[in-house]
C-alpha cells in the first residue's frame, strides 16, 4: 500500500512477441511510487512504428490513429479510477487501480462478502448445531461493520488488503464512542470480526493479521458469579410472587448443574438417567456447541425436579419462561434479596463452575466435561478461584511443607 499523495504514472510498451500479422501486443504499466503492476491492453501495434519514449504509434495512418485512440481511452479510464479511489481518502495500490479499471473489484474476496457467506452458512445450522441467538449476534455484528464502513470510508465494502491496525482501532472507537456500546458487547463484535480475518488468512487472501499488536482497554468482559453468601440469600429469601419463585428456582437449578438457559429450557425427562450405583445424571448435548455434557444431579437440583414434576410442557422438566423475561425478574429478585449487583441467568453457569465446583476441589477437567467444553481454556473463563478456596489451598500447602525444609542456623 502506498500513500495517497504518491503520484500515479501510466505508461505503455510493446511485448516482444510478433504474431502472424507482424504486430506486437500493447502492454500497460501502472506505477504508484515504487508499486508497479502490468496489464494487457488487448490491442496490437506495428513495432516498426512504435515510439518507445512516447509509448504510442508514430504517424497519422489509420493504424496509428486507431491504436493511439485506444491507448488514450485506457489512460483516461485508469486516471479516472485512480481519482475515484483516492477521493475516498483511503490507501490505494497499483493493483487496486488495475482491478478497478478492469472491473475486477467485485470479484475480489472482500470483508463484508466473506462475512455474508459465513452468516448464510451459519443460518442453515440454526436449530441443528447453532442457536438463533448466536446467529443474531453475528448478524448484528455484520450490520455494525457495514454501517461503520459506509460512514468512515464512504464505500460499500473493503478488500482485506485495506485492513490494517488503524482500521481495527477506528472500528473499536466507533463501537465504543459513536455507538455507546458496553465493553462486553464491543468485545463480542471485535471477536467476530477477528474470526472473519482468520478465515481470510486460512484462505490465503491475506498473510498479515491487522489485529496484531491491538489491545483495547476494557474490552474483555468481566466474568461474574454469585458468592456463597449471596447464593444463600437467594435460596432462603421468601418470595410472595409465584412467578418470581419459579424464576429463582430455575436460576438455583442452573447454579447446581451449570446448564445454560437454552439447555435448561430444552431439558426433558429422557435426558435424566440413573447409573448402576443409583445416582441420577443429566446426559445431554449442548445446543450451542453440540458437545456432550454429563452432570451429576446434586440434592438441591433433585429437590427442584420433584417440586416441578409434571409442570413442564410435554416431556420438559420445567415451566421455563423466555430468557428476557427471566432476566427482568432476576433484577427484582436481587433487590428483594438485598443483593447489590445485576443478576443475569448466565451468572448461574459461572456460579456452578466457581462456587459449586472449583471452590470444593473439583478439577478443571471434570468441570469442563460437565459444562460441555472441549477446550480447557473455555472452562477457565468461567472458573475463578475464590478467596476462601485460595486460603484453604495455602493452608493445605502449609501443612504439607511443615518440617520438610529446615533453614540453616
Amino acid at each position: 500500500m502506498k500513500d495517497l499523495n504518491t503520484n500515479l504514472k501510466v505508461s505503455f510498451y510493446l511485448k516482444k512477441k510478433i504474431n502472424r500479422n507482424d504486430l506486437c501486443p500493447v502492454m500497460g504499466r501502472i506505477a504508484i511510487g515504487t508499486d508497479i503492476v502490468q496489464f494487457s491492453c488487448k490491442i496490437e501495434a506495428d513495432p516498426s512504428l512504435w515510439d518507445v519514449l512516447a509509448g504510442r504509434v508514430s504517424g497519422k495512418s489509420h493504424h496509428a490513429r486507431k491504436v493511439n485512440s485506444e491507448i488514450d481511452k485506457i489512460n483516461v479510464a485508469i486516471n479516472a479510477k485512480y481519482k475515484e479511489i483516492t477521493s475516498l481518502r483511503w490507501k490505494v495500490s497499483a493493483n487496486d487501480v488495475k482491478n478497478a479499471f478492469q472491473g475486477n473489484a467485485m470479484s475480489q474476496e472482500t470483508l463484508l462478502k466473506i462475512f455474508r457467506v459465513y452468516n448464510e452458512a451459519f443460518k442453515k445450522r440454526v436449530g441443528v448445531t447453532r442457536t438463533k441467538s448466536t446467529f443474531n449476534n453475528y448478524h448484528f455484528s455484520y450490520l455494525s461493520l457495514e454501517r461503520f464502513i459506509r460512514k468512515k470510508y464512504r464505500v460499500t465494502d473493503l478488500s482485506f488488503r485495506q485492513l490494517d491496525y488503524s482500521f481495527i482501532e477506528n472500528f473499536y472507537y466507533y463501537l465504543k464512542i459513536d455507538c455507546g456500546l458496553a465493553s462486553g458487547t464491543v468485545a463480542i463484535k471485535l471477536s467476530q470480526l477477528r474470526k472473519m480475518i482468520k478465515i481470510a488468512i486460512r484462505k490465503r487472501i491475506i498473510s498479515h493479521n491487522p489485529f496484531a499488536g491491538f489491545c483495547s482497554e476494557g474490552t474483555k468482559a468481566k466474568q461474574r458469579y454469585v458468592p456463597k453468601e449471596e447464593l444463600e440469600k437467594l435460596m432462603k429469601t421468601h418470595l410472595k410472587s409465584k412467578s418470581l419463585d419459579i424464576t429463582r428456582d430455575m436460576f438455583i437449578f442452573s447454579c447446581y448443574t451449570g446448564l445454560s438457559y437454552i439447555d435448561l429450557f430444552n431439558l426433558t425427562s429422557r435426558q435424566i438417567e440413573k447409573d448402576n450405583d443409583g445416582f441420577l445424571w443429566i446426559n445431554t448435548s449442548r445446543q450451542k456447541t453440540d458437545n456432550e455434557s454429563k452432570i451429576l444431579l446434586l440434592d438441591e437440583a433433585l429437590w427442584l425436579i420433584e417440586k416441578y414434576r409434571g409442570t413442564g410442557s410435554g416431556d420438559k422438566v420445567f415451566p421455563m419462561k423466555s430468557c428476557g423475561h427471566i432476566n427482568g425478574q432476576l433484577k427484582k429478585i436481587a433487590s428483594l434479596c438485598n443483593i447489590a449487583k445485576r443478576l443475569t441467568f448466565h451468572m448461574a453457569r459461572h456460579t456452578f463452575a466457581t462456587e459449586i465446583c472449583l471452590s470444593q476441589g473439583i478439577s478443571i477437567e471434570s468441570i469442563g466435561r460437565m459444562m460441555g467444553h472441549k477446550d480447557p481454556n473455555s472452562t477457565e473463563i468461567y472458573a475463578k478461584t475464590t478467596p476462601d478456596k485460595m486460603s484453604d489451598d495455602m493452608q493445605m500447602l502449609s501443612e504439607i511443607l511443615k518440617g520438610m525444609y529446615v533453614l540453616a542456623s
